[in-house]
């Protein structure tokens, strides 16, 4: 067998090392090139923090506090989808980060059939992506699938309630879903962990498959392998958020002031927010991966073999529905590149017709024979 010296190969124009162990910097130049994509969705309650939560995860006020409805504004509460995105930049590394919001989620008197414009939206993309894959411009698809949701979780109660049950049930073959208990400064830590056991418990009771953070390989670091047992051990995440900055003994920390003391947010003994936002940014790639190969897959199988639910042409108000109206974008994009080909057709008939015109001369204008 040679040695991996003979095997190396190296260019006398450029120095170093030429060989297959550069394909990795190779993809890690492309993807930071061409930059990154994620979805994330937020579903609970009017009242739990959601959007401080997501303002203080990113660092960006990506859009602001929410009205809480009042009791007579509950009577005919309807669920609204609402998509913000940004682009976030870090050391050269673009990120295309979309939050959706849910407001008005479990704040109705009856609210049986809430999460059924969620379950309809998460298949609009899905079905958006699958006619992209299929259209003509499938090297610049814009991803907008749901990679994972942060479903947040009363820490008032004793548990789940029906509706936190129905709604996992009903999504959790559909999207990644990160568990999170809000406002964790309610509660002592002796409170917190009976609310976790209890939660967990339910969940498993319920057969709710939730984002299984994946396993340590045995050639991964132990530093690694040890924050990935902390994060799995601190599911469902208790969470408190703020963007208030405060001066404690001359350190200027997130937090909210009480007159027993101060909560930090980015304190891993005061609440899981550091946790939360680990497990997000270093899973965000198997988030994806799981979105692809799952999740998206279930759905395209179903779709191709014609069991897919058959969605609305029309919108519960009356307009287009999502899926008619990407039917209307690709049938006027295809009616353009017709019409863009026969243009170009046009063009190569008529400049051959010039080409061929000057090559033949005319019989009026041929050279006279020339006398001796």
């Amino acid at each position: 067998m040679a040695s991996d010296t003979a095997r190396q190969f190296v260019n006398p124009e450029m120095p170093g090392y030429v060989g297959f162990a550069n394909l990795p910097n190779q993809v890690h130049r492309k993807s930071v090139k061409k930059g990154f994509e994620f979805t994330l969705m937020v579903v609970g309650e009017s009242g739990l923090g959601k959007s401080t939560m997501i303002n203080s995860l990113f660092l960006t006020d990506l859009y602001p506090e929410r009205h809480i409805p009042d009791a007579s504004e509950k009577i005919n509460q309807n669920v609204k989808l609402e998509a913000s995105t940004v682009e976030i930049e870090e050391r050269g590394v673009k990120l295309r980060l979309t939050v959706v919001d849910t407001p008005g989620f479990g704040d109705a008197i009856d609210n049986t059939d809430c999460f059924r414009s969620i379950i309809q939206y998460i298949d609009e993309q899905f079905e958006r992506f699958l006619q992209d894959e299929s259209g003509l411009n499938r090297r610049n698809i814009t991803d907008n699938r749901i990679h994972c949701c942060f479903y947040f979780i009363s820490p008032f109660g004793h548990g789940l309630k029906p509706l936190d049950i129905e709604f996992m049930k009903q999504l959790h073959s559909k999207v990644n879903i990160v568990p999170v208990i809000a406002k964790a400064d309610a509660l002592t830590k002796k409170e917190v962990m009976k609310l976790k056991r209890r939660v967990m418990q339910e969940i498993e009771e319920n057969g709710i498959k939730i984002y299984p953070l994946p396993d340590c390989d045995s050639d991964e670091d132990e530093d690694y392998k040890e924050q990935v047992r902390q994060l799995k051990e601190a599911v469902p995440f208790a969470v408190s958020s703020t963007t208030q900055t405060l001066d404690v003994k001359g350190r200027k920390v997130r937090g909210r002031l009480y007159p027993w003391g101060v909560v930090e947010v980015e304190n891993p003994d005061h609440c899981d927010f550091i946790k939360l936002r680990t497990m997000l940014i270093t899973h965000m790639q198997d988030l994806q991966e799981v979105t692809q190969e799952l999740h998206y897959e279930n759905y395209r199988s179903e779709r191709l073999a014609g069991k897919a639910a058959p969605q609305k042409n029309t919108a519960p108000d009356g307009g287009i529905s999502e899926r008619e109206r990407i039917i209307r974008e690709k049938e006027a994009e295809l009616r353009r590149m017709q019409e863009m080909l026969t243009k170009m057709q046009e063009q190569m008939r008529q400049k051959q017709s010039d080409d061929s015109r000057q090559a033949t001369p005319s019989p009026t204008n041929a050279p006279l024979p020339q006398s001796d």
